[in-house]
Order: structure tokens, then C-alpha cells, then sequence
């Protein structure tokens, strides 16, 4: 398929124009074509569906896949044979190449390794395309009024975008993507703003950038509304756009009050950019011509909507460079049971597990009387892009006493991944003011959840 992005605009309006038969037409025929091309082009998949049918529609006929079963066959599983895991890695090592392009061709980002298993994604333009076209047409045409858009070209589409830096990331490298060329940010529309500097400054950056949209980790983002509703940030964006964490009940509504702004949220993952956005009503409608979400128990059969689901098996349509096919995601989802009020066509579902997980720690001597919040990816982020980390686990065992649970990669060592490590948290901590805040590693690795996922941050309870 092309990657022409009038084109996919105007059939995802026709798509949820015409509803849900409309929706599964698409959905069937993008399986079936993955499928072959998968077959044709990934030796691992060419092995894996030998005795497949000749054509696939029924998602459901392809076996389970996995972050560990995949990485461990990275070489066999892309379609690029010039994309070899070697080469992916001594890029992914590098941060001064972030927001380039892996090979001159693809997008490549990291996960930190929720599930057990870090990974290293690629993404194809046609998937870059595909994602701007739903956001586009399903997000914020959804979102905005004519007044909201007005707002936003009148405030010059200067966009704030508060995630994480330094690292081979999903946000950083996802957005790269919407920049011609896909290459680093450039001009002055678009800026990005560490997820982990103080709040302070992230304050003082905002007041100065006047963004008419702001888009953000849930969890920064409901910081900032904090500092909104205290009259330290005064800014007045159209649009607050919302990802990758969820939030409690209400605080969605919380932040559009702070802002005085529409507020939108999507549902995406580093193999999958695309899976879904938010509506009115609080529900995450499913782009089912492009992505399909498979609810399952601890057995992978199938649940009923209405009861969340021990994981969710994502099938990605859009991207071929390394084809994402009923691979176990590991996230806990209930499927709505009825029609979603909305209106929309597409299925609706909520996430359980995404909630932030902010941790809180009183004020140090030189503050005075208070505390200080800092967002979990501002911890995530800088320990994920240290070298030798194969997994971690941030605790926070007492008010101003972190613990951390380390899972050195093969071959590095441990000792020397650990220093690196503890300077990391140690110097995150000092730039918000928390030099009081002691980091100890701990004896333990890192524990899973029940739901089979590893929390990266686990406040205090």
C-alpha cells in the first residue's frame, strides 16, 4: 500500500463511516495480506505458519507470539535482511544518534522491558503514515472544534511535547516520525521538553514556549496541572494530549479544568504506535482496521467483554519492516460489552495497569515545608538508557529512601552497571532538590506482578 497519507486519511473516515462491517472488511483483508508478506519476507514467520492455510483472515489461526521468542530470533524475524540485531544494537547503544534513522530507512526504538524481555523496534514509514492519519482523523478530528483549531493555528502550532530524552525511546522516536524526513525536531513550532528536569523548569520553559498544544506522559502532565491550578504555569494550550500512562478517575477532567482545554488520549506501545485514542466518554476506541486486540486469560482463551483479561494479544496491520502478529503485550484490558455512547464504531475497551505511578518525597532542608513529585518515567528513562541494564525495578521503601532492583544484560558487569546506575538516580535526585533522598541497591532482582508484567516504579503503599 502506498504510503500516501491523503489517501489513508480518507479511508479511515469511510471506514468508521460505514461501521462495524465496514471496519472488519478492512481488518480481514490487511490480515491476509500481512500474513503473505510476512510469509514471503521473515524467514521466522515463514517457518513459524508452514502449515497455515494458504490465506489467513481469522486472526485466531496464528500461533502466540512474544517479545522473548522474537528478540531471541531478531535476525529471522525482520523482512530487511540488511536490519540485523548487531547492527540495531551498537545504533540503540548510541544516543547521540536519536531521532535519526536506523539505516537511513526506519524509526528504531527501545522498551524497558516490562515484561521481562528488553526489545528493539523498528518502524516503516507506511506505519509512521498510518499512525499520523488516525490520530489525525480519528483524535483530534474527534477532539477539536473549528474554535480549538483556530486556537491552534492562531497560537502558531507551537507544540510542547514533555517526554523522555537521551534514550531511543517510543515518544521521542514516534514523534521524529512527523517531522519530514524523520530525522531530529527542527523549527520552532515543536519543541521538547525532558520529562525529567525539575519541575521548576519545566515551569519556567512552558511560561516562556506558550505552546498551543501540550502533549505529555499522563503522569508529567497531571504535574503540571497542579502547577497550573497554583498560577505558577500560566499557559493556554487548545489541546493536552495524553499517553502512555493512564490516571486515576477524574483526572482526566481535573487536568482539561486546569487548562481550560480539550483534552485527548491515546493508546499506543512501541510495537504498535497506533492501537487506539480516547472518547468523551472515557473509553479507548480500538483502530480494528489497523490493529487488532485479542482479550485472553492466563491461557490465552479468550474472555467475555465486560471481565478484564490477564494479558491482550496485538496484532499490528501497518508495520512490515517487523511484523508484530498476535504477539502477548501484556497488558490487562476489558472490552466494552455494548455500543459505547459516543457513538463510535470501533470497540472500546479500558486498560487496567497503565495507571502512573508517581512517587512523592517530602521537601529537602534548603525547600522548606512540602514535597516534590517526580513523574515514574523521569526515573524510567534514565536508568533504561544506561548501558548494561537488562532490566530494573525502582522501590521506594521509605519517604526519602529508594531501593533498586537490578538485572544486569548478559556480559556486562555488574558492579560497573550498578555505579553507573546509582550516579544516574543519584544526580535526577539532586537536580529536583532530593540530594536528601538515599539510593541503595538491593539484593533482590526485580519481582513481577501478578499480571506477569515488571513495574519499573513502585511508590510506597
Amino acid at each position: 500500500m502506498s504510503v500516501n497519507l491523503p489517501r489513508l486519511l480518507l479511508d479511515a473516515r469511510k471506514a468508521r463511516r460505514g461501521g462495524p462491517a465496514a471496519i472488519a472488511l478492512r481488518r480481514r483483508a490487511r490480515l491476509a495480506e500481512m500474513v503473505a508478506f510476512a510469509r514471503e519476507c521473515s524467514p521466522h514467520y515463514r517457518e513459524l505458519y508452514r502449515g497455515l492455510p494458504e490465506r489467513v483472515e481469522d486472526v485466531a489461526l496464528l500461533p502466540v507470539t512474544s517479545k522473548g521468542d522474537l528478540m531471541a530470533r531478531f535476525d529471522g524475524w525482520v523482512s530487511d535482511p540488511e536490519a540485523t540485531i548487531e547492527k540495531a544494537r551498537a545504533f540503540a547503544d548510541d544516543p547521540g544518534l536519536v531521532g535519526e534513522r536506523f539505516l537511513g530507512k526506519y524509526l528504531l526504538a527501545t522498551t524497558s522491558g516490562t515484561t521481562g524481555t528488553r526489545g528493539i523496534f523498528l518502524v516503516d514509514d507506511r506505519a509512521v503514515a498510518v499512525r499520523n492519519a488516525l490520530l489525525l482523523s480519528r483524535g483530534v478530528g474527534a477532539w477539536l472544534g473549528a474554535r480549538d483549531l483556530a486556537k491552534i493555528l492562531a497560537g502558531g502550532g507551537r507544540t510542547a511535547t514533555v517526554i523522555a530524552t537521551g534514550g531511543h525511546f517510543a515518544g521521542l522516536a514516534g514523534a521524529s516520525g512527523t517531522v519530514r524526513g524523520g530525522g531530529r525536531w527542527r523549527g520552532d513550532a515543536v519543541r521538547v521538553f525532558p520529562v525529567h528536569a525539575p519541575l521548576p523548569e519545566l515551569v519556567s520553559g512552558l511560561n516562556r514556549f506558550r505552546p498551543a498544544v501540550l502533549a505529555g506522559y499522563a503522569s508529567a502532565i497531571a504535574l503540571l496541572a497542579g502547577e497550573q491550578e497554583a498560577g505558577r504555569l500560566r499557559i493556554d494550550p487548545a489541546l493536552v494530549l495524553l499517553a502512555a500512562e493512564g490516571l486515576a478517575e477524574g483526572g482526566q477532567e481535573r487536568i482539561a479544568g486546569a487548562f481550560g482545554a480539550k483534552v485527548g488520549n491515546v493508546y499506543a506501545a512501541t510495537e504498535c504506535l497506533h492501537i487506539g485514542h480516547g472518547c468523551a466518554h472515557g473509553w479507548l476506541h480500538v483502530n480494528a482496521d489497523w490493529a487488532v486486540l485479542e482479550p485472553v486469560d492466563a491461557h490465552r482463551d479468550p474472555v467475555s467483554p465486560g471481565e478484564y483479561s490477564h494479558t491482550v494479544l496485538l496484532t499490528n496491520l501497518a508495520n512490515r519492516v517487523q511484523p508484530v502478529l498476535r504477539y502477548d503485550l501484556g497488558d490487562g484490558v476489558l472490552m466494552r460489552p455494548a455500543p459505547c455512547p459516543c457513538g463510535d464504531p470501533l470497540p472500546a475497551i479500558r486498560v487496567e495497569g497503565r495507571a502512573a505511578d508517581v512517587l512523592t518525597f517530602p521537601a529537602g532542608p534548603a525547600e522548606g515545608v512540602g514535597s516534590v513529585a517526580v513523574p515514574p518515567l523521569a526515573f524510567g528513562s534514565l536508568v533504561d538508557r544506561t548501558p548494561g541494564v537488562e532490566l530494573f525495578q525502582i522501590v521506594q521503601t521509605a519517604p526519602t529512601r529508594l531501593s533498586v532492583r537490578l538485572l544486569p544484560a548478559p556480559g556486562a558487569d555488574p558492579e560497573r552497571v550498578w555505579r553507573a546506575v546509582r550516579a544516574e538516580v543519584a544526580r535526577l535526585l539532586s537536580e529536583h532538590g532530593l540530594g536528601h533522598v538515599a539510593v541503595e541497591r538491593a539484593e533482590e532482582p526485580p519481582e513481577q506482578s501478578p499480571g506477569g508484567k515488571y513495574r519499573t516504579i513502585v511508590p510506597m503503599t
